[in-house]
C-alpha cells in the first residue's frame, strides 16, 4: 500500500504520483488528490494501482452520475468536474507538444465545450449471452476486462437510445443465434436511428419476425453485418429516411452509411468545422486540400467559401461518397475527391498534385508523418490540423517546425468525447516567409 499525492492525469485518465523513482498510475484518483493505493501490477519503471482510500480529495471531484461507473469502461472521469476535465486535456496537450514535439504553440485556443451527457450518435456495444444472467447482456465492456458490463442504462448515449438497452437485452436473447451476434453499432444521423447486428449465423423465419416487430416498436432501423463493415446492408428500412448530418451554417446535409466513419459528437463536430475554417480562413479563387477528407466533413465546408478543393482519402468508398454528397449540396464544380494511400505520401506524389495556398489534415490516431515529411519548397502557407491523437499531433508538429520552416501559431482543445481521457485538438500552422 502505498500514501501518493497525484501529480496530474495520464492519457488514460488515470492518477499520476512518483513513488521510489518509480511513476504510479492510479485508476480513479484525481490530480491533488492525497491517495492511499493498492498496486495490482508492477513493472520495471512504473506500477499500475487502484485507489483504496481518498485521504484528501479534490474540490473538483464530484458524484458520478451513471450507476455502472467504475464498472463500465466506457467512461473514465465521470467523478471529474467536467470544466476540470477539459483543462487537464489542455494540459496533456501542451505537455506532449513540450516533451515530444519540443514545440510551443504561440497562443492556446479556447476550449470548446458541448453538452456532457447524452452526447453520442456513434457507439460499438458488446452483446454477449451470458447464461448465469439468464440472457445476453448489451453495453460496453467492464473496466479493464473483457465481459460485457451488465447495464441497463448509458448516461452519454441519448436517453432514447439509452432505454432501448432492455429491449435490445430481451429481443436478442430470444434469437436462435443468441450467441453469434457479438456487437450492436449504434449510427444516428437527424433523421433516422440505426442499429447494426453483427451477426455470425443468418437468421431463421422466427428470429427476422422478432426483428421486425423490435424495429417497428422503437422506430429504428435495422442493418444486418454477417461480416466486415462492408458487408453491412439493410435488414428493415423502418420509415425509409436518410441517415445524415447537418452543418446549417455551411447549409450542408451530409449523408454517410452506419459503419462509415462520422464524429462521435454531432454537436460538437458542428463547432469544430466552424473552427476549423476560421484558423484555415479559405478564400474564393484558392486551391485548398482536405486531406483524410472521409465522407467530407470539411471539405465541402471549405468548398461553400468559393474555394477550389481536393480531398484525398484512402478509402475508395469514402472518396465514393464523398463525391456524392459534393454533388447532392451543389459543390461539384469546385471538388475533387482521389483515392490515395495517404500514410505512404512521398515528395514527388504530393507535388504531381499542383500547388496548394492551404491545407487540412484530419488524420487518424497514427498521424500523418509521411505527409508532413513530403511537404516541399511548393508547400502551402497554412496548414491547420485536427488530431485525436495529441501524441502524433506532437511528433508531426516538430518535423513542421524544426524541418519545414513552419511556425505553430495556436492550439486549443476539442472536448468531443466528455467523461472520458480521449483528447481532440486542432492547431494551425503558418510557413515561415
Amino acid at each position: 500500500m502505498y500514501r501518493l499525492i497525484i501529480e496530474s492525469l495520464d492519457q488514460e485518465g488515470r492518477g499520476v504520483a512518483r513513488h521510489d523513482g518509480k511513476t504510479i498510475f492510479v485508476d480513479g484518483a484525481l490530480p491533488g488528490e492525497m491517495v492511499e493505493a493498492a498496486p495490482y501490477r508492477k513493472k520495471p519503471s512504473f506500477e499500475l494501482a487502484t485507489l483504496n482510500r481518498l485521504l484528501k480529495p479534490s474540490p473538483m471531484r464530484v458524484a458520478p452520475r451513471c450507476v455502472y461507473f467504475g464498472l463500465c469502461g466506457g467512461c473514465s472521469l465521470q467523478h471529474f468536474d467536467v470544466r476540470a476535465q477539459v483543462a487537464a486535456k489542455q494540459r496533456v496537450l501542451e505537455d506532449n507538444l513540450k516533451h515530444i514535439g519540443k514545440v510551443k504553440p504561440e497562443e492556446m485556443l479556447p476550449a470548446i465545450y458541448g453538452l456532457p451527457w447524452g452526447y453520442r450518435r456513434r457507439a460499438r456495444l458488446t452483446a454477449r449471452y451470458v447464461a448465469k444472467k439468464g440472457g445476453v447482456l448489451v453495453g460496453f465492456r467492464e473496466k479493464r476486462g473483457s465481459y460485457v458490463a451488465d447495464m441497463t442504462s448509458c448516461e452519454v448515449l441519448p436517453p432514447h437510445i439509452s432505454a432501448l438497452l432492455i429491449p435490445l437485452r430481451e429481443v436478442l436473447s430470444r434469437l436462435s443465434i443468441r450467441e453469434r451476434m457479438p456487437q450492436v453499432e449504434v449510427a444516428l444521423g437527424d433523421a433516422l436511428d440505426v442499429l447494426v447486428l453483427r451477426n455470425l449465423e443468418p437468421l431463421n423465419e422466427e428470429d427476422e419476425t422478432l426483428l421486425r416487430a423490435f424495429a417497428e416498436r422503437h422506430a429504428v432501423q435495422l442493418y444486418l453485418q454477417p461480416r466486415g463493415p462492408d458487408s453491412a446492408y439493410p435488414f428493415h428500412s423502418g420509415s425509409g429516411a436518410d441517415l445524415y448530418y447537418t452543418l446549417p451554417e455551411f447549409d450542408l446535409r451530409i449523408r454517410f452509411t452506419p459503419t462509415e466513419f462520422t464524429q462521435v459528437n454531432h454537436d460538437i463536430n458542428r463547432v469544430l468545422v466552424r473552427r476549423a475554417l476560421t484558423l484555415l480562413a479559405p478564400q474564393p479563387g484558392e486551391r485548398i486540400a482536405d486531406l483524410f477528407c472521409g465522407i467530407g466533413n470539411f471539405a465541402l465546408a471549405i468548398a461553400r467559401s468559393g474555394a477550389s478543393v481536393v480531398g484525398i482519402e484512402g478509402s475508395a468508398g469514402l472518396v465514393g461518397h464523398a463525391a456524392e454528397n459534393a454533388a447532392a449540396n451543389g459543390l461539384a464544380d469546385s471538388t475533387r475527391f482521389l483515392t490515395m494511400d495517404l500514410f505512404k505520401m512521398d515528395a514527388a506524389a504530393l507535388a504531381a498534385l499542383g500547388h496548394f495556398d492551404r491545407l487540412l489534415i484530419d488524420p487518424p490516431r497514427d498521424g500523418a508523418a509521411e505527409l508532413v515529411k513530403a511537404l516541399g519548397t511548393d508547400a502551402p502557407a497554412r496548414i491547420v490540423y485536427v488530431s485525436c491523437n495529441p501524441a502524433t499531433l506532437a511528433r508531426d508538429a516538430s518535423i513542421l517546425v524544426h524541418t519545414k520552416n513552419y511556425r505553430m501559431r495556436a492550439a486549443g482543445v476539442i472536448n468531443m468525447f466528455p467523461h472520458t481521457s480521449h483528447v481532440e485538438s486542432i492547431a494551425v500552422f503558418d510557413r515561415n516567409s
